[in-house]
């Protein structure tokens, strides 16, 4: 007796790294080739900036509860998943536990949930902060010396890449993306967890 088979459980891959790593690029990479959904980080924060300012309280809580609502109907629904970006301070505790929340939808439907960690070297990643792609989908960077002192300020006030804690984890793969180019980081993540390929 022949069946369909069974769809493979959604997945949410959380790209994490510093700013301007290029964890929107690789995750568009991987959209691209997966039929994964991205979600990079500013979709919800630029809107809000509109509004509100960055870190304060109302801001704060509006782009948490997009990201959760957001992330709990992809959860739910019949997409096969979303590549979610995030820039995580090691030393935060409330980022983990903010990642924890975020892929509760996901763990809680049976759905598979992977982490992908971007390196880069302090000048690669200054002059990717410059990067068309980046300045495109990002208006807030747009003012290049005033995003290059967030950048300098976050490396120096937060750890914001791991020192391989989590290297021994199957759900895990740290990457140094100094010299590498996007499609090659997406095919090597592709690989090692074993994402399905869009079909064409």
């Amino acid at each position: 007796m022949t069946g369909h088979p069974e769809a493979a459980p959604p997945t949410m891959l959380c790209v994490l790294g510093p700013p301007a790593v290029g964890k929107m690029t690789v995750g568009q990479e991987i959209a691209d080739r997966t039929g994964l959904r991205l979600f990079h980080n500013h979709l919800t924060i630029e809107p809000v900036l509109r509004f509100f300012e960055f870190g304060s309280p109302p801001f704060r809580r509006l782009v948490d509860g997009f990201r959760q609502q957001l992330i709990e109907e992809v959860a739910a629904s019949d997409l096969p998943g979303l590549v979610f970006t995030f820039v995580r301070a090691f030393d935060r505790p409330e980022d983990q536990r903010a990642l924890e929340e975020y892929t509760e939808p996901f763990r809680r439907r049976g759905g598979r949930v992977r982490f992908l960690e971007l390196a880069a070297d302090q000048q690669a990643r200054l002059r990717r902060n410059e990067s068309p792609s980046r300045l495109a989908e990002k208006p807030s960077k747009r003012d290049v010396e005033q995003s290059r002192r967030i950048l300098l300020d976050l490396d120096e006030r937060h750890r914001l890449n791991s020192a391989g804690e989590f290297d021994h984890r199957e759900d895990y793969l740290r990457l140094d993306n100094t010299h590498l180019e996007p499609a090659e980081v997406a095919e090597r993540a592709i690989a090692h967890f074993g994402l399905r390929r869009r079909l064409t």
